[in-house]
């Protein structure tokens, strides 16, 4: 099976993405706490304006390193920049803000 899925998950994937509906330029960055074994992390998630999700991010900490990593990763998925990006005015997405004017 793991043969397989190395051979041809990455086609499969492709495919799957080629599909999927363009993202809309207006994305909401949001994150909210879960507990896994007792331990508490972040669920980081950015939709987009048609309720789209983008992408999911769960980290153990919550600061600008880990917002400017679901960004990186969002950024680099999508290929562009959204023209507004709807946060929670948290500090750690006033950091995010500011890395995207830099990609």
């Amino acid at each position: 099976m793991r043969q397989w899925a190395l051979k041809f998950g990455q086609n499969f994937a492709n495919q799957i993405r080629r599909r999927l509906p363009l993202a809309g330029d207006k994305w909401h960055l949001d994150e909210v706490v879960i507990s896994i074994a007792g331990r508490k992390h972040w669920l980081w998630r950015a939709v987009d304006q048609h309720g789209i999700v983008l992408d999911i991010l769960v980290q153990s900490r919550r600061d600008a390193k880990a917002a400017k990593r679901l960004l990186r990763k969002l950024l680099k998925k999508q290929g562009i920049a959204p023209r507004v990006m709807i946060t929670d005015k948290l500090a750690s997405s006033g950091a995010t803000k500011r890395a995207i004017r830099g990609w």
